[in-house]
């Protein structure tokens, strides 16, 4: 009589069980339990899972690793191999490669909390605010909880806020102290733009929870979003007391203090997180954003490699490498471009970002029709991304002039504080003025520090204020205000921009070019500070916006007919200030400095009231951090040939010359202006 053959499946659900079992506190047996069963059913996935984590809680990562690569072949199809490696990868700092885990495992299974809360995490490391915020709506949505609130956690992750709005104020009316639902409320405030709501709602979610450290995190994005970078660094101190090694802690810690200049420490906190996660590529580049500003090119260049060789499709890099302007891309570099956005799935963002870096690598290799191409490509396609209005800037600015005459000042001088700390370079972006900053930097007495946002803030505050809805801009509080109000404004810009002065010098600049949109406001608050209008040969200028790719803040410079109505607007208004205040600002022609170097910087020194030094003529030599794009030009002499590049490019610019009108055709000089279109505004026609 023949013997039964043995079944390899008897006994395998309990012997699974009692793996599960022993994983939690026994994970070395749990892996000699499921060796067990593999050497039987060597394909047997639940085992093959468990036998992986078995490992990953011994702390043996790579072999964890093989086993679940191993079983993603076998099952593709099986949501929890993909969450299970995206998690691996996290304690490996492989952060992109968890990511990318963890999205095959939501597109297979997109009701998992679990996965969600582990993608927002790996959002907020990378400091993408939105991103976390996005993901954990998503979790939120998934879980056991409140149905009120998954249902506004729904609306938002479908970005449907009006109908989140709506649920979260019905349900805090009648929960008032629910910290969960505050904060809800508080990311749908910061998705609307309304970033001063977000920040008192998360105010008041941690007075009633201190140790709801998603909201603080919360709140510390906001803070950094508005530049308020002293609160930053007081609220990671926070939380980073509780946790001192979370990575999205420091990491935010580390933009901070890049963010007001304190670089070494900076570099430092970067170097310390990337040496425990070096896989997360947007760490990598922001690691080589510090190092660039910091002087230290050649390992920012690394920087940004490793960003490439974790994340290829990732544009930005490439385009961080490009912006270093004194950078050149290989050949092997432009093909891996071109590859790249050959790709059908490539994100609009990543896009534009390998088009204006491609727009500058073909530029280098003298290819410059398909340079060009290249450049209208990704301005193009960041264009169709924004809101921006021409006719709704030049309204601005004709307001600006209609509302702030000669007699507007006259009858408020005395207003402001005395102090003549500040030196206010202003002016069209790519004109100039870093040049300007580092000339003047140079010198014993004044102290360079960065497009400071203070002033903007200030309009902010302002335009919050006001009572004019129909205005479109704060201008219309400024008539209104008193001289004390002006006094407290001063004084609070020259507090805030306190902790970005790290000498002793008496003096120092502040180079945001947008603040010659605010030069009333500035003289209402600050009377006696300088203010310096950078000017560049308007084609020079604007095309080399049009080749620049901002982060934020110039929406005008993705169009050749935008930017040159905008620097038409622009030396419009600073003519008119000419007019009603003679004297008060002083303009450098960039080919003039570039032409007569001595002479200029000269007239300069004068101007801001100090004496000629040396050292300002050797500003090459000067080794301070320069936060701009064109950090590097500015560590070399001066060179002339840069003074008319944009003529390789002449074929393609007739809308920005026919926008530039007499502006153009008249430069140096400035064209008289019609004053009608103002006197309208002025009579209320």
């Amino acid at each position: 009589m023949m013997s039964a053959v043995p079944d390899p499946t008897s006994g395998l659900e309990a012997a699974l069980s009692q793996a599960a079992k022993l994983l939690a506190d026994q994970p070395r047996m749990a892996e000699a339990q499921t060796d067990e069963i593999l050497k039987v059913l060597p394909e047997q996935p639940n085992a093959l899972l468990l036998n992986a984590l078995a490992k990953a809680k011994q702390g043996h990562l790579a072999p964890a690793e093989k086993v679940l690569q191993r079983l993603r072949t076998l099952r593709p199809q099986w949501f929890a191999v993909h969450l299970e490696l995206g998690q691996l990868y996290r304690r490996m700092g492989m952060g992109d490669k968890a990511l990318a885990a963890l999205r095959e495992s939501v597109a297979l299974k997109a009701d998992s909390p679990k996965a969600w809360l582990a993608i927002a995490d790996i959002h907020s490391a990378n400091g993408d605010a939105v991103a976390a915020d996005a993901a954990y709506a998503m979790q939120l949505r998934h879980s056991d909880g409140n149905p009120r609130l998954l249902a506004a956690a729904a609306a938002m992750s479908e970005n449907d806020i009006p109908v989140a709005e709506r649920a979260l104020k019905d349900y805090l009316q009648e929960n008032p102290t629910d910290v969960a639902a505050i904060r809800m409320l508080a990311e749908v405030a910061a998705r609307l733009g309304r970033d001063q709501d977000a920040e008192l709602l998360l105010e008041r979610c941690l007075e009633l929870s201190p140790g709801f450290n998603f909201a603080r995190q919360n709140y510390s994005y906001i803070l950094n979003r508005n530049n308020r970078f002293a609160k930053v660094l007081e609220q990671t101190e926070i939380l980073l007391r509780g946790e001192p090694r979370n990575m999205s802690y420091r990491n935010l810690k580390a933009v901070a203090l890049g963010k007001i200049g304190d670089f070494e420490a900076a570099i430092a906190l970067y170097e310390e997180v990337l040496a425990e996660h070096p896989g997360y590529s947007r760490i990598w580049h922001s690691y080589g954003h510090t190092l660039k500003t910091a002087g230290r090119t050649d390992a920012a260049v690394d920087a940004y490699r490793r960003s490439i060789a974790i994340e290829p499709h990732y544009g930005e890099a490439y385009w961080s490498l490009a912006n270093l302007k004194t950078f050149r891309f290989s050949v092997e570099d432009v093909v891996a471009m071109q590859s790249q956005l050959s790709r059908d799935d490539l994100a609009a963002e990543d896009r534009f970002h390998f088009d204006f870096a491609l727009g500058k690598a073909l530029e280098d290799q003298s290819e410059y029709e398909e340079s060009f191409h290249h450049y209208d490509s990704g301005n193009g396609l960041r264009k169709s991304l924004i809101q921006y209005s021409a006719d709704r800037n030049t309204l601005k600015l004709r307001q600006n002039q209609r509302l702030f005459d000669a007699t507007f000042f006259r009858e408020r001088s005395g207003f402001g504080v005395a102090d003549a700390d500040p030196i206010f370079i202003l002016g069209m972006p790519r004109a100039g003025s870093t040049l300007l900053e580092q000339i003047l930097s140079s010198h014993s007495q004044v102290e360079g520090t960065m497009e400071l946002p203070d002033i903007i803030a200030v309009t902010k505050d302002l335009y919050r204020r006001q009572n004019h809805a129909s205005a479109g801009t704060y201008y219309p509080m400024l008539p209104e205000m008193t001289a004390e109000q002006a006094a407290i404004y001063g004084r609070r810009y020259l507090d805030n921009t306190r902790i970005q002065r790290r000498t002793d010098a008496p003096m120092f600049i502040d180079k945001m070019p947008n603040n010659y949109a605010h030069i009333a406001l500035i003289r209402l608050m600050l009377p006696n500070a300088k203010i310096i209008d950078a000017r560049r040969h308007p084609l020079a200028c604007c095309f080399s916006n049009f080749k620049q790719h901002f982060a934020r803040g110039q929406n005008f410079s993705y169009s050749l007919d935008d930017m040159g109505r905008y620097y038409r607007d622009y030396v419009e208004l600073m003519a008119h200030f000419d007019e009603v205040l003679p004297g008060s600002i002083h303009r450098v022609h960039y080919e003039n400095m570039v032409e007569d170097t001595e002479n200029e910087v000269r007239r300069l020194l004068a101007y801001c009231g100090l004496p000629f030094e040396e050292g300002c003529m050797r500003f090459f030599e000067n080794d301070r951090p320069v936060r701009t794009a064109s950090s590097e030009q500015v560590r070399r002499p001066i060179y002339k040939e840069g003074v008319d590049h944009w003529r390789h490019y002449e074929t393609w610019l007739d809308p920005l010359q026919e926008a530039l009108g007499p502006v153009l055709a008249q430069y140096p000089e400035v064209p008289v202006f019609n004053k009608t279109a103002v006197q309208h505004q002025r009579k209320g026609e």
